[in-house]
């Protein structure tokens, strides 16, 4: 993973409309539909890898690992590798993280609230 070496102003680094910008960089991570269903999965819990796997339907093995260590890099997902025999590893989201959770059920309830608007405005498109 190549991290980009900044050297605008900080309000050019938080410019999404700016190709180099860092915030476009983490907009771009965090803005994925994986990155999104993990970030909505762990919530207020903590969860091992496997109860993780469960809970993100459809998600492979690769692509979570993939997600939880962009997430750890990025500071919205803590990790804890317990020293036992198999190690226990477990994920909380960090204050960041769970700022973010609120916007992330934001969306959901969007979701939630125009899905039949959703479905019926494709449906119209698609004939």
């Amino acid at each position: 993973m190549v991290t980009k070496q900044f050297k605008g102003s900080p309000e050019d680094e938080a410019d999404l409309t700016r190709a180099d910008s860092l915030a476009r960089e983490i907009f771009s991570d965090v803005a994925n539909k994986w990155a999104l269903l993990i970030i909505e999965a762990v919530g207020d819990r903590t969860l091992r890898f496997t109860e993780l796997r469960d809970e993100v339907e459809g998600i492979s093995h690769k692509m979570l690992t993939q997600n939880l260590r962009m997430l750890e890099r990025n500071g919205l997902v803590e990790r804890c590798v317990h020293p036992t025999v198999p190690p226990r590893v477990e994920y909380t989201l960090t204050e960041p993280g769970r700022a973010l959770r609120a916007t992330v059920a934001g969306m959901c309830d969007w979701t939630h609230r125009y899905l039949g608007h959703i479905e019926n405005a494709r449906r119209d498109f698609d004939n």
